[in-house]
């Protein structure tokens, strides 16, 4: 009997099945695989940002922020272990992170190791906001200028260059930063595998009376002098129908008012670096003479001169214009506004090179 001829449907347990067409080459298939693969991951990591936002669950996430400095006569591990170094050390990080976050409770310190060369932060993050607006501020780079003016100001040095890195379990942050979301995902997926340490609540503790004392040192000096006027400003602006108050409330302490210095002048044009525009337009809500287009015109008129001239000219046109009320209360406001609490405290002299014992 001939072998039968080729047949376009099988036989199989007394059944007609049609016959399988082959599938393509290997590599053509996992192309296609790789590519459904990649899709599926771009549109899942959304999704689970997306689901952790709507969570009702606590939006609980952990990093470590690796530190160094890249002059080699500054090893910040051996300052920060230094007891009489170590409240500046941990006041500067403090303020930094406040400054990332926009608030003094943005983040918490867990715990800081001292790993040579490297102070690594451990960091806990509460509210997924909170986080995004951390890494913004560490992307952009504002994180680490801030860390460096602060470990200038609290260690009293001439200047603190710093090398940062960030991670989250075995993910380097740092080269997906671009990746908000991924970044979001990572954190949340690291959980806090400690409570507080107890030597950051005795720095916490010690920062706060440290902050209280100044506050109130500074509150009897300023009811002092609070007859004495500054002549050389002029008197407000024609049109201008605010009163100086006499107190204000910050960060829930109470202030006496007063009408900028030229301490707070040069203070606020050292230390407020790429946002002085933000402040001006802040300011600009109560003072003509910051109205469109006066601060672009700034801008580019003072360029060459760099941020300090910039903001220098800005606060000067502000205290021109207002006089007697171009008060700390509204430079504070502004402040505050765009998130620039430690540069607040600075000019409310709640920073102090003292050690805290």
């Amino acid at each position: 009997m001939g072998r039968p001829a080729p047949a376009e449907r099988a036989v199989t347990a007394g059944r007609w099945l049609p016959r399988l067409q082959p599938l393509g080459p290997l590599p053509s298939r996992l192309s296609l695989l790789q590519e459904l693969s990649s899709g599926l991951t771009a549109k899942d990591s959304g999704q689970r940002v997306l689901k952790m936002a709507n969570s009702s669950a606590p939006w609980i996430g952990c990093a470590y922020l690796f530190l160094q400095s890249t002059c080699k006569t500054i090893i910040l591990p051996s300052l920060y272990e230094s007891s009489q170094k170590r409240p500046s050390v941990f006041k500067a990080l403090k303020l930094a992170l406040a400054d990332s976050t926009g608030s003094m409770n943005g983040v918490d310190m867990l715990k800081v190791h001292c790993s040579h060369p490297h102070l690594i932060v451990q960091l806990k993050f509460c509210k997924q906001e909170n986080c995004r607006r951390f890494l913004q501020s560490y992307r952009e780079g504002v994180l680490q200028e801030s860390l460096q003016n602060h470990l200038q100001l609290s260690l009293a040095m001439s200047a603190v260059p710093l090398e940062m890195e960030l991670k989250a379990g075995s993910e380097h942050l740092d080269s997906m930063l671009k990746d908000e979301d991924r970044c979001l995902e990572c954190i949340y997926r690291e959980k806090p595998d400690r409570l507080r340490d107890e030597e950051i609540t005795k720095l916490e503790e010690c920062l706060k009376r440290l902050i209280v004392h100044q506050s109130i040192n500074n509150t009897t000096a300023l009811k002092d002098c609070a007859s004495l006027n500054s002549p050389s400003l002029p008197g407000p602006s024609q049109g201008n129908s605010l009163s100086p108050q006499v107190t204000f409330t910050f960060q829930g302490q109470e202030f006496a008012n007063r009408t900028l210095t030229p301490d707070d002048h040069q203070k606020f044009a050292k230390l407020v670096s790429k946002k002085w525009k933000q402040v001006g337009r802040s300011l600009q809500k109560n003072c003509r003479a910051l109205r469109d287009p006066v601060i672009d015109n700034l801008a580019l008129e003072y360029d060459r001169e760099g941020l300090y001239e910039q903001a220098y000219q800005l606060l000067l046109r502000f205290r021109q214009s207002e006089g007697k009320a171009a008060t700390i209360a509204r430079l504070i406001a502004a402040l505050e506004e765009n998130g620039l609490i430690s540069l607040a405290e600075e000019l409310l002299g709640l920073h102090s090179n003292e050690d805290c014992s």
